[in-house]
Formats: structure tokens, sequence, C-alpha cells
């Protein structure tokens, strides 16, 4: 028989309620005080009946990123049963992901399920396509900043340090120097799609057995080292969570495989692609990080891909305009 393991929840709302902690769990669980530091909340409107029901409120608080504030609440003690039963009272609008309190200890805490919504200060890393590439106005990455400092000029900041022919593992290396200046409470990470590519037929760099896309020797057998992504990922989920910020996942988006055959001595291909896209999901879901897929707004729209794997203008507007559904 399997021994139930004991996690901790953050909670700056109902879940302190011993009448809510009975009702979900069969009992008042062991709490101590704590605080968030980073965030301040915001009123959510509930509207289903069995969490109104439960807490007796129809008005919820929420976690939003504020630099210098602080929540205070309390950490709950849980068994595996009862922190499943907290994911299920929890309504869509939360998801559950780790933070730092202010005590520097890691626990869980309902956060915005969209992940940019909240945030205060994003900074952007990845590849020539985060970079904007092919766009005189900054690509999606352009229009997201645009957006989010319209929101609240004072406050809000977004830094995009995307670097042109980036893999995961020089973003994990080139990452962590870049971020203590500009307190970044999010740290979206777009990239990925140069670890899928394998050397053209007939180049030097198909003959080498060292090859590497950009700088990490990533390919095997046609298909991304998986393992050694999961590595740079794993590195950039604990720079992110050094830096109390949320780690974002976006990407790839769909290419044009008949144009992108050769393109500068790389073969990519769509296969390769969708295995990418298939890896950094299950890597996401099985890590709590939030992945926004860029997949669909570019599929079959050819037209909108310069080079079959760079967006035109109009294509950089169709990711950013669904990235922004999803994450705002």
């Amino acid at each position: 028989m399997t021994e139930s393991r004991t996690h901790t929840l953050f909670s700056f709302g109902t879940l302190r309620d011993e009448r809510v902690q009975t009702a979900l769990f069969g009992r008042a669980v062991p709490t101590s005080p704590a605080s968030l530091a980073g965030y301040t909340t915001r009123p959510l409107k509930i509207t289903d009946p069995a969490v109104i029901a439960a807490s007796g409120l129809d008005v919820h608080l929420i976690l939003e990123r504020r630099l210098g504030a602080s929540v205070e609440g309390a950490v709950l003690h849980l068994t595996d049963q009862e922190l499943a039963a907290a994911d299920a009272y929890e309504v869509d609008d939360y998801t559950r992901r780790r933070v730092v309190l202010s005590s520097g200890a890691t626990t869980w805490a309902y956060l915005d399920a969209k992940p940019l919504r909240p945030a205060e200060r994003i900074v952007v890393v990845g590849d020539s396509i985060a970079y904007g590439r092919c766009d005189p106005r900054g690509g999606w990455a352009g229009h997201l900043a645009a957006a989010h400092i319209s929101g609240n000029e004072a406050e809000r900041r977004l830094f995009n340090l995307a670097i042109p022919g980036s893999t995961l593992a020089d973003v994990g290396e080139q990452t962590p120097p870049l971020l203590a200046a500009r307190r970044p409470d999010t740290l979206l990470v777009a990239a990925g799609i140069n670890d899928s590519a394998v050397p053209a037929a007939g180049t030097k760099a198909q003959a080498d057995p060292d090859f590497a896309s950009g700088s990490d020797s990533s390919v095997s057998d046609g298909t991304a080292d998986f393992a050694r992504l999961a590595g740079s990922l794993d590195t950039l989920a604990a720079t992110a969570l050094g830096h109390n910020a949320r780690l974002v996942v976006a990407g790839p988006s769909w290419l044009d495989e008949d144009r992108t055959r050769d393109y500068e001595g790389l073969r990519f291909t769509r296969a390769r692609a969708l295995a990418l896209r298939a890896f950094l999901r299950a890597w996401c879901e099985a890590n709590h990080i939030d992945f926004l897929d860029l997949w669909e707004p570019l599929r079959e729209r050819t037209e909108l891909l310069v080079d079959g794997l760079h967006p035109t203008a109009e294509g950089h507007l169709a990711l950013y305009e669904h990235l922004d559904a999803l994450g705002r």
C-alpha cells in the first residue's frame, strides 16, 4: 500500500476557513502563517454553485503580480487526497503552480489560469521567431509588449531577450545572468524549433558527428534528444523559481516543410516539429508549467511565412492574437 505524501499549499482565501476545510477534507488541516512576496490580490466573481455553497461567498480572491507587495495567508499541510480535493474545489480560473514564499520555502499556490494576465514584468527568451525576425514591428513579442505596457505604463514591463538561432540549451545557459536586473515575475520561453532540425543532405554538418544546431548537440538519429531538452527546461524552471517568476513555455508554430527543407544547411520537418510540440506539452503538464500552443494560427497558411519557417508581419500578428487569447 502506497503511503500518502504531505504537500504544502499556500492559501490566501477561503481554503483557510475551517468550515471549508471540513467540507472538503473532512477535518481542519494543520496550517501555519505565511506570506507571499511580489503579489497582490483582486476580486474574482464565482458562479459555480458548489463552490459558493462550500465557501458561502460568490466573490473570491485571485493573485496578481506587484513588485514590492506581499499577500498574507497560511500554508496548509495536505495529503495526496486532500490536495486533489483542493484542485477539484478551485474553479477553472485557477491553476496550481509552484511559488516561493517570503521565507524562501517553495510551495503550491493557486494562480490565475491565464499565465500572462496577472503578470507585471515579463521577460521573453527564445529564438529568431520570438526575436521578431521578418517583422519590423518586433514580431508577436512586440505586439505583446505594446499591449501589456499600455495597460499600466508606470508599472508594467516586457523585455525581449530572444537571440536568433538559439536552442533551448543556449537559452538555459544565457538566461540566468540576465534576469536579476530586470526583476521578472514571468519568464516566457519560446524556443526549441532549432533543436528539432537536422543537417540537410550533402552539407558539411551532415558528415560531422559532433554537429549541433546552434551550440547544443541535441540532434541524434534525426530526432530531438528529448532527455537533453528536458534538462534544459528543468534548468529554466529552476531559474524562474529562483527569481520568484512563473515559467511559461510557448510554441512551436506551424511550418511549411516544402520550403524549410534546406534552410541554411538545416532541414526542418513537420514531423519533428510536431514531436517537439508533443514533448513540450507533456513536459509542461508533468511539471505543472504553463504551455501556450502556437501551432494552430499558422496551420496551412503558408502565405503567412516568409521562408516556410519565419512568420511574415501578418503571421506574427496572428501568433500574437492567438497567444493573447490563451495567455491574457
